[in-house]
């Protein structure tokens, strides 16, 4: 009996301390994190239960006509060559006074799915995905000019030097990876979107919460891969004494250099894990042709965004991915020809899209990531030099699926012309806070103290749009 008692004691005792062994190994590796960062980089539990767990933003750059895609307006047609009533008033956009003539759109609408909902003939393949999808179609923004109109769908302001919805995503929540950056972008090869740096930046957030740009190629992530004559074990001791000499020197304000110090050590974490991630080749021929990787239109757009799904399966948080950007002719801004360049932009993402919806449901990971279709703006119902659309902040669609959104609904609507918004109206401000309630975030309390201010994304407004969950 004694030697048994001994022997569960001894078990007891042995099981414990290798429990505070793992225990202390976890609180000074989240230490560690905190402290190479300047603010900690792993998971932190949400304000509430989250319905999603990671989000993959598109971002059309210019700004699509809902007209023309997903809100039609068979009114205009009785309209067509005439201006807007005076009842509805002048609304001056960029470029045009608002007195110019209406144009109904020419492309072909038809209801889709068990819920019905509207696409035009520009979105065949997205149209098999809508009953999934939510329209948010009384959106409505600040500027009709496109840097900060951009600026403010990205960071809720229409001025540069505001966090961007990922730098505080992953403030807010953190990293669950330790090998791959929580937030992720991706532009288009063509060039940067107007808006430039700051539609991904950390603001006055400490450095560490910028995005990561990613780049086209099998290389995304520059200089990466270590010179061919630098050993592992040579480049760790290289990177352990270069952390040391640095942490000498790193005082509390200093966000760049300690976002500098974390990038070194997850880069040297991604030199292993990183080239896994972004192998496209270990997917299977079928999942390529789904994304149209061996199209010569939908390559560049469906490698993007095959590479968010894979980024959001090993963790990141944020993806942000964006079509459209450099030269007018590889945006959405129609200004002349809205046709001509609808069936370009949509022929570059309309199969990716519905590829990734349809392979995130396949794989169960639809319920956990949050998809989010959005621009600065959309076009007006009247046209610019007869075959074009200037910009139209005052009212426009968005979409969002997965992550706990209730799909097949279209929520709001804009008035008979397209023209604004008129009912269930969403402002940029409860864009985000739906997005982060998604992710679990009471946009209320996630704050930051900024020169004697606390800070949030939604600023002093903001209101989760219930009917989508």
């Amino acid at each position: 009996m004694t030697l048994d008692l001994a022997r569960r004691d001894f078990l007891f005792r042995s099981g414990g301390g290798l429990g505070g062994i793992a225990l202390s190994w976890l609180m000074q590796r989240e230490a560690a994190l905190a402290d190479a960062s300047g603010s900690s980089l792993v998971a932190k539990k949400p304000h509430f239960e989250a319905k999603a767990k990671s989000v993959i933003f598109m971002f059309m750059v210019g700004g699509p006509s809902p007209l023309d895609l997903f809100d039609p307006k068979p009114e205009l047609e009785k309209w067509r060559g005439k201006p807007l009533p005076e009842s509805i008033g002048k609304f001056p956009s960029q470029f045009t006074k608002g007195d110019s003539n209406l144009l109904p759109s020419t492309r072909k609408f038809k209801q889709h799915g068990k819920s019905g909902m509207w696409v035009s003939d520009l979105m065949p393949q997205f149209a098999e995905c809508v009953d999934d999808v939510a329209y948010l179609r009384g959106c409505w923004a600040n500027s009709a000019i496109h840097a900060p109109a951009m600026y403010e769908l990205h960071t809720g302001r229409t001025l540069m030097g505001h966090p961007s919805l990922g730098s505080w995503v992953t403030y807010g929540l953190g990293s669950v990876s330790e090998n791959l950056p929580a937030y992720c972008v991706m532009l288009q090869p063509e060039g940067t979107p107007e808006g430039g740096a700051p539609c991904w930046g950390p603001g006055y957030l400490p450095a560490v919460y910028q995005g990561t740009l990613f780049r086209k190629g099998a290389s995304p992530i520059l200089n990466l891969k270590p010179p061919a004559s630098v050993g592992s074990e040579q480049q760790k001791r290289t990177f352990d004494l270069i952390g040391q000499m640095n942490k000498k020197d790193l005082g509390p304000e200093d966000t760049d250099l300690a976002a500098r110090i974390a990038s070194y050590e997850l880069a040297f974490k991604m030199q292993k894990h990183a080239p896994e991630a972004v192998d496209l080749g270990k997917e299977t021929e079928k999942t390529r042709e789904d994304y149209g990787l061996n199209r010569k239109e939908t390559a560049d757009f469906g490698t993007r965004l095959l590479l968010a799904r894979r980024l959001v399966e090993r963790g990141v948080r944020f993806v942000q991915v964006y079509s459209g950007g450099g030269p007018l002719v590889t945006q959405w801004d129609a200004h002349d020809d809205i046709n001509g360049n609808h069936e370009k932009m949509c022929g570059h993402v309309d199969r990716p899209i519905a590829a990734l919806l349809k392979d995130l449901k396949q794989r169960s990971l639809l319920n956990d990531t949050l998809v989010v279709w959005c621009s600065e703006f959309g076009r007006t119902p009247f046209s610019q030099g007869g075959r074009g659309r200037d910009h139209n902040p005052w009212g426009f669609t968005m979409w969002m699926a997965g992550g706990g959104v209730k799909g097949g609904r279209a929520i709001g609507a804009t008035d008979e012309f397209g023209m604004r918004a008129v009912k269930r109206k969403v402002s940029v401000n409860d864009f985000h806070a739906t997005i982060l309630h998604m992710l679990g975030i009471d946009h209320e309390k996630l704050t930051f103290r900024h020169s004697g201010r606390d800070e949030r994304l939604t600023d002093v407004a903001g209101e989760v749009v219930d009917e989508i969950l």
